[in-house]
Formats: C-alpha cells, structure tokens, sequence
C-alpha cells in the first residue's frame, strides 16, 4: 500500500518505534525491502538518491510507485539528499511525494532560502519534504565530507529554521556519520533532547548503518522515527555478484535472486532493530482503503 511518509513517521512516532527507510537502486533492492517489510509486517520507505534517479529515471520511480502500491503493507517513496531544483521537479513530475530538500552543503542562509523554495514547490506538488541543518560528515554515493566539515545540529537554529522553511520532518547531526563508522559512534543525546524539545515535527537520523541497538533505541526514545540505511545494504548486494566471479558460467536470475536474499536480510534485521515489526496495522487507512497521503 502506497502511503505518504508524514503518516509514516507520525505513527512511528506515537508508537515508540521507527522507520527504515533504504536506498534502492534497481528491481533486486526493490524486492528486498518489500520482502522484508511484507515478511515481518513492517512499514518501510523506498529511497532514490539522486544519482540513482539519473540513472534510473522515471521506469525507476515508476517502478518504486508501483512496487508501494501492489506491497501488503504500508510503503512510501522518497528521494533523498537533492541539492538540484531541477532533480526535485524531475521527482515530483515522476510521481514521486516524498522530498529531501537538502541545503546541507551551503551556508545557512543559502541552506534556508534553497528550503523553504523547494518546501514550497513541494507542497504545491502535495509532497512533503525532509530538511537537514548540521552537515553529517562520511562518503555516500560519491559525496564525501571531510570530518572537519562536520557540522553538529544548533537546536535554537533548528527551531528557527523549521519556523521559517515550513518543512516536515528534519534530519539532524549528533555525531551520525554515512557510509562506515571508523570508530566506535559517539552521539550527543543531550543535544538530540534539546532539539527533540524545540521542534515538534518528525526527526530523521542519517548513518544508521552501523549503530548500536543501545544507540537506536535511545535516538527512538528521544523523537527520531526514521533512519537512513544504505551502506549494509550495498555491501550486502555486492558481495553476491563478487562471489560469481568464482563461477564459469553463473546463471543471472540465480545471481539476482542470492543478491535479493543478502539485501532482505540485511533489511530485515534493521527492520527489528527499529521496532516497526508488526506495526504495519497501526498505519491509518482511508476510506476508499488506500493508506492517505498528506
């Protein structure tokens, strides 16, 4: 069932458990997070970096919308981390309802004014969107931030920020690196309290490959209901097709359907490890039976 991520995060929310939300790049991620999520009765997001919707284009979103809408539970549709105007009406003209504005990279002004535009457009569009304030320091999809530039989240300039951009749910910095941890993770929960108490809209913790279930559950404790997963997932996916190079002669749809089992696991214990297992009947649905966009 295909639903809007703001109905996604506010029930986790009220519930006490989080979202997985995993990056996908082709039909085998699509399958394992659907699996997964149909398996153990989850709600889950499909996310489409914008380096994989340039590849993919629309057949991929299409094929994300599509997957959402056939799946058993609730399911949303994202794209995540577009610092490209041109990206984000490329995502919503695909049919795509679930926006990551992220001014991250710029100045703060510029960081404000880039959101509270595409937030904007956004909305006209009857999407909602993620914002990110603070700068998560790590590699991700070619994007890497030396640790120098890591910037953690001000909680009064967050406040700030959601006042005027008007957005929907913010993802935050607290010592959460993406891609690998190279040592053991530090988050500031103190500082995650104190952003938890001035901002009352959906929090989003990025770089959740890697933490500790201590770590999960206390983020989910004080307000975050959605983590970003992609670096396990890949990792996952690729040592399947590593592993046929061994083979002489490998079958394809072998290959794909060792690679879709590797990734589902891999979702499968995020999925436990964020609580959200048989909480797929908590989602609200509507009367024509479809789960509400916003």
């Amino acid at each position: 069932m295909l639903t809007s991520t703001i109905e996604l995060l506010e029930t986790a929310h009220r519930n006490a458990y989080a979202i997985g939300a995993f990056n996908i790049y082709n039909l085998e991620g699509v399958k394992a997070v659907i699996n997964a999520a149909e398996a153990l009765q989850s709600p889950a997001m499909l996310q489409l970096h914008p380096s994989a919707l340039s590849y993919g284009k629309s057949p991929l979103v299409a094929l994300c919308l599509e997957a959402a809408k056939s799946s058993l539970v609730p399911i949303s549709v994202h794209l995540d981390h577009s610092t490209s105007e041109k990206d984000i009406q490329a995502a919503l003209a695909a049919g795509i309802k679930s926006i990551m504005a992220d001014g991250s990279p710029m100045e703060y002004e510029k960081n404000l004014v880039f959101t509270r535009e595409m937030t904007k457009l956004s909305h006209e569009n009857g999407a909602v969107v993620e914002a990110e304030i603070g700068r998560i320091s790590g590699t991700e999809d070619g994007l890497t931030v030396a640790e120098y530039e890591a910037k953690m989240t001000d909680p009064q300039q967050a406040k700030e920020f959601v006042k005027a951009t008007k957005v929907d749910t913010l993802a935050v910095t607290i010592g959460n690196v993406h891609g690998k941890y190279r040592s053991e993770p530090k988050l500031d929960f103190n500082r995650l309290a104190a952003i938890r108490r001035l901002i009352d809209i959906p929090l989003v913790l990025h770089g959740a490959s890697g933490l500790p279930e201590s770590m999960i559950s206390k983020s989910i404790q004080l307000g975050v209901c959605k983590f970003n997963v992609n670096t396990e997932v890949r990792e996952a996916y690729l040592e399947v097709l590593k592993s046929t190079n061994s083979l002489s002669s490998p079958d394809l749809l072998d290959v794909m359907e060792k690679s879709i089992a590797a990734m589902q696991s891999v979702v499968a214990d995020k999925l436990q490890l964020f609580g959200s297992c048989g909480k797929a009947w908590l989602h609200k649905v509507s009367p024509n039976g479809m789960l509400a966009f916003k």
